[in-house]
């Protein structure tokens, strides 16, 4: 366990937060059984934190199109890209829950050419690194691989707006030095205690 500070910047207090954001980091803590880090961090700026989310949920809980395993999985990707440990050990818990395997995001964290994927995903990822590293250089020919592994034009967006989404969550908790609860790490390795 950790001593560590959750952010550099300044953590409000839950009883001096916005009602509204007490309310969803309480409703979060009775889910998961902890408020993960990023609430507490990003609750700093009350308005940022409501877009931040009010996003982060548009994107990440569709049911249509991608899975949310898929959607995880870049997160995980780009995350590992971008140096973010925050969010490669949040994401990363997720996803080895949301895909029922202890595996997969460590293997799709380091290399997710060398991962146990099949070439769908393989595909979307690579789609993925290049929105987050070098956007700038996508042209009309990077779709192909996407449609020809049937991604419809809503999961390509999907596909490049995760990735550039996370972009800047990964950049916002490298310069607040945000710390991974350490609940994170276990999730989906070991059986949930009862």
């Amino acid at each position: 366990m950790s001593a560590n500070p959750i952010s550099r910047f300044p953590i409000p207090k839950l009883e001096e937060m916005p009602e509204d954001i007490r309310s969803m980091l309480l409703t979060v803590q009775q889910k998961a059984g902890f408020i993960p880090n990023v609430f507490l961090a990003l609750a700093h700026r009350p308005a940022e934190f409501r877009a931040f989310f009010a996003y982060h949920d548009a994107l990440m809980e569709k049911e249509a199109g991608l899975t949310k395993a898929e959607r995880e999985m870049i997160v995980v990707a780009t995350s590992g890209a971008n140096d973010c440990q925050y969010c490669v050990v949040a994401h990363g818990a997720i996803l080895r829950i949301r895909a029922k395997n202890p595996l997969i995001a460590d293997q799709v964290a380091v290399n997710y050419r060398k991962a146990d994927i099949p070439p769908r995903q393989t595909a979307m990822l690579e789609f993925a690194m290049k929105v987050a590293l070098n956007s700038g250089a996508i042209v009309d020919a990077d779709f192909a691989p996407l449609r020809a592994q049937g991604f419809s034009d809503d999961d390509i967006w999907d596909i490049a707006a995760i990735a550039a989404f996370f972009a800047l969550s990964n950049r916002m908790a490298n310069v607040t030095s945000m710390r991974p609860n350490d609940e994170f790490y276990l999730m989906g390795r070991v059986a949930k205690v009862k």
